[in-house]
């Protein structure tokens, strides 16, 4: 298996929005453990293979995601929000009509969303029945856990 350029970014954008401290990894060829730096704003790298020990500092990816908070909902509506972190889709496939647009009517396990993350498409349930008021990730866009993906009208 050979992990690309992008894929080690996003690894490192993952363990950077989470809680963890530390990243063990073991594989035939190489073991290598990375951990965050005590004062928390980058990676440290100990990779060893066939014998040898290298180590390397990594530096913190920030999420270059310049979007502003969402302004405060009209009351009475419910927000939804991302339950993890990674690249949000509203359709099924590429090309495919969306899950939810404007205007649709859905129920508490209408799926409203795919999100993927490390190449696993992950279902969004909606979490709650009524109409769709308001889309505010865009498609293929990278999300954070708790940011806001839609609001919802409540039946």
């Amino acid at each position: 298996m050979s992990l690309s350029h992008e894929d080690v970014q996003e690894i490192l954008r993952l363990l950077d929005e989470s809680d963890y401290d530390e990243l063990n990894l073991e594989t035939e060829r190489f073991k290598l453990r990375i951990t965050r730096s005590q004062d928390g704003k980058g990676w440290t790298q100990e990779k060893q293979t066939s014998g040898s020990t290298q180590e390397a500092s990594i530096a913190a990816i920030k999420p270059t995601d310049s979007r502003e908070e969402a302004a405060p909902s009209e009351e009475g509506l419910v927000d939804i929000r991302a339950p993890i972190v990674g690249t949000f889709y509203r359709a099924p496939k590429p090309g495919a009509d969306p899950f939810v647009d404007i205007g649709t009517t859905i129920e508490d396990g209408t799926v409203i969303a795919i999100i993927e993350v490390m190449k696993l498409m992950n279902s969004i349930p909606a979490g709650v029945s009524g109409e769709v008021i308001e889309i505010l990730a865009e498609d293929a866009q990278f999300v954070e856990k708790g940011q806001l993906l839609m609001r919802v009208r409540p039946a």
